[in-house]
């Protein structure tokens, strides 16, 4: 004899999977943060919507959404802008990017005899996040966390912006920041949503090759080890 479903288990055969929608949606959301990002002068819904491959009221949909957690605003122009939520999420990110990166910085800080650093992009400008100091040399610079500086100025910022040009090679500066002041620094490449750098800074000229071979060897440790 043959069985016959019961409507209760047509009704539960018949109900469309569910985790693959929400995958969707939470792919899309996350593709909206990102896109929003990169462009500087922000997003229009419409815009938004194109580089999603989705309608309006798809992305009107997810604005909704992060925009009640904080992580997208509307400016005066109706332009989507990343909002503060996303702030508060990449300084509670802070500490571990600094651990991560501490073991790197603390054999650069012994093998160049100089202070050592890991600088990283908020609001755009530099910011040194981590700072390790040599612990067997006379004199060193004092390096204080949390110290900003543009980007335009410093071996730090300066190799942030080769990084975004594609450059991996140490850059090296001299007085640029604090007059007497010498810098290497290299990018960290290879993280996604990570701009950073780093570098170390001395009170005499540094050997540049070297130097910028330790420094590079030190990015490129702490880029595998955040990745």
């Amino acid at each position: 004899m043959e069985a016959v479903p019961t409507r209760d288990a047509a009704r539960v055969d018949a109900a469309p999977p569910r985790g693959g929608e929400t995958s969707r949606t939470l792919d899309r959301g996350l593709r909206l943060l990102h896109l929003v990002a990169d462009a500087p002068a922000g997003l229009t819904v419409t815009e938004a919507a194109q580089r999603l491959g989705i309608g309006r009221a798809a992305v009107y949909r997810l604005v909704g959404a992060l925009s009640g957690h904080g992580m997208l605003r509307r400016d005066g122009d109706g332009r989507l802008r990343l909002g503060v939520g996303v702030l508060h999420l990449a300084r509670r990110a802070q500490p571990l990017l600094a651990e991560g990166a501490l073991p790197a910085l603390r054999r650069l800080a012994e093998q160049a005899g100089a202070t050592a650093h890991l600088t990283v992009v908020e609001a755009g400008e530099g910011v040194a996040l981590a700072v390790v100091e040599p612990s067997w040399t006379s004199f060193h610079v004092a390096y204080r966390t949390g110290a900003r500086h543009p980007l335009e100025l410093g071996a730090a910022g300066r190799a942030i912006l080769a990084g975004r040009a594609g450059l991996a090679g140490p850059v090296s500066t001299a007085g640029e920041l604090q007059a007497g002041a010498y810098g290497v620094a290299a990018p960290v490449l290879g993280v996604p949503g990570l701009e950073a750098s780093v570098g170390v800074i001395s009170l005499a000229p540094l050997a540049v090759d070297p130097v910028g071979r330790q420094v590079a060897a030190a990015a490129a440790a702490i880029a595998t080890a955040l990745s």
